[in-house]
């Protein structure tokens, strides 16, 4: 096993990383995104897969989607009033299908509990014209507000 090889492929490549804006890979992973409905307990975007958030096989990369359930699934305790997305403790993800390079997806949020310290949504992913299932995530999130000491 090269140990060294494991090494470089972790590390950064190099360029200064302190020089990117805030929120830069929220901005990375969201732009091209349009939401197409948003109402309390439910919003419904759509985007074509641009390369920049692919795998080496041209598909959406797995990790990309584990980012938008993070923060689709976020928004959606916002959209019924919640004064924090709180910070997230669990988000499996199954994954069905595959998108590729310029295929229009779907991204579905919906909540489904938020109780006074502890909140559910789930989030699914389709081919758009298709409807097709691509992925399927649930989304536990702690949404207790800080006190203020």
């Amino acid at each position: 096993m090269d140990l060294e090889a494991v090494r470089s492929s972790l590390e950064a490549s190099g360029g200064d990383t302190d020089a990117l804006p805030p929120r830069f890979f929220d901005e990375f992973v969201l732009h091209g995104l349009r939401i197409d409905l948003i109402e309390p307990g439910r919003v419904l975007c759509s985007m074509p897969v641009p390369p920049r958030l692919t795998s080496g096989g041209s598909f959406l990369h797995g990790g990309v989607t584990a980012s938008l359930v993070d923060l689709i699934g976020s928004a959606v305790f916002y959209s019924i009033g919640l004064p924090t997305c709180g910070v997230s403790l669990e988000i499996t993800v199954s994954y069905m299908d595959a998108a590729f390079i310029k295929e229009e997806i779907e991204i579905e949020a919906k909540l489904l509990h938020a109780g006074k310290a502890v909140g559910v949504s789930s989030v699914e992913f389709r081919k758009k014209g298709t409807g097709k299932i691509i992925a399927q995530a649930r989304h536990t999130k702690y949404l207790a507000v800080s006190s203020k000491l």
